[in-house]
């Protein structure tokens, strides 16, 4: 079974990950003390971010170093636009009716 992105995203410990992971590339153990959770379950999570394309792993001898993978994060960026661009066509609205209500 394939799981999409938003799905992964979903899981608020895997939004905490992506989020360490928007202020730099980190080691798991960095993940772990900054996450406050056990080794296991941020590696569990960080595999299933990895198989998704959503992080990469670079092995330096005993450690893996983790890192952000923007151009998954840039499509759905880009699904997410039309929907922006409808919420801010109706907050311009309400704005608008708003500053004539004043009037």
């Amino acid at each position: 079974m394939v799981t999409t992105a938003f799905e992964l995203l979903a899981e608020p410990t895997r939004r905490r990950i992506l989020d360490q992971l928007c202020l730099g590339e980190r080691p798991v153990g960095q993940l772990v003390t900054e996450l406050r959770l056990p080794q296991p379950t941020v590696s569990k999570h960080l595999r299933a971010l990895k198989d998704a394309g959503l992080v990469q792993v670079r092995p330096a001898a005993q450690r893996r170093y983790y890192r952000l993978r923007p151009e998954p994060l840039r499509e759905l960026d880009a699904w997410l636009e039309p929907y922006r661009r409808l919420w801010d066509e109706r907050l311009d609205a309400l704005d608008r009716h708003l500053d004539e209500m004043e009037d």
